[in-house]
C-alpha cells in the first residue's frame, strides 16, 4: 500500500507541480487548494504525511500545523511548510513543523525531505 500524502496549496500551479512530482514517485496524493478544517480534512484522507503552505488564503498555514501538532490523533504525521518567504518562518517560529522548504524549490530536494519524513515515522511507529 502506497504512502499517503495530503498537500494544501491554494497556488494551482505549484500544487499541480507537487502533486504530479510525488505521484510519479509513487506516493497515494491528495491536493486541496483551501481547507475550512485541517482536522477534518486529515480525518477523512488519512495522510501520512501533510505539506502545508505557509500563507494560504485566509488563513495561516503555521496555524494549520500548530493545530496539527497539538492535537494527540495527528500529532504523530510528519509536517512540511513550503513559504515563498522564509524570514516570516524566522521571526514567528516553525509552528512545530518537521521541515520547512523555501520557495522556489528543488524538486529533488522536495522528493527527498519527504522520504526521510516518511521514513522516521516509520522508525518510531
Amino acid at each position: 500500500m502506497s504512502q499517503k500524502i495530503l498537500i494544501v496549496e491554494d497556488d494551482h500551479d505549484i500544487l499541480g507541480l507537487l502533486t504530479d512530482m510525488l505521484l510519479a514517485e509513487g506516493y497515494d496524493v491528495t491536493g486541496l487548494s483551501y481547507t475550512d478544517s485541517i482536522l477534518k480534512s486529515v480525518a477523512i484522507h488519512a495522510p501520512d504525511l501533510v505539506m502545508l503552505d505557509f500563507l494560504l488564503a485566509g488563513v495561516n498555514g503555521g496555524e494549520l500545523c500548530h493545530e496539527l501538532k497539538n492535537n494527540p490523533d495527528t500529532a504523530w504525521i510528519p509536517v512540511i511548510m513550503l513559504s515563498a518567504f522564509p524570514r516570516v518562518l524566522d521571526s514567528l517560529g516553525n509552528y512545530g513543523s518537521d521541515v520547512f522548504i523555501a520557495k522556489p524549490f528543488n524538486i529533488h530536494e522536495v522528493v527527498a525531505k519527504v522520504k526521510d519524513c516518511l521514513e522516521q515515522r516509520m522508525e518510531h511507529a
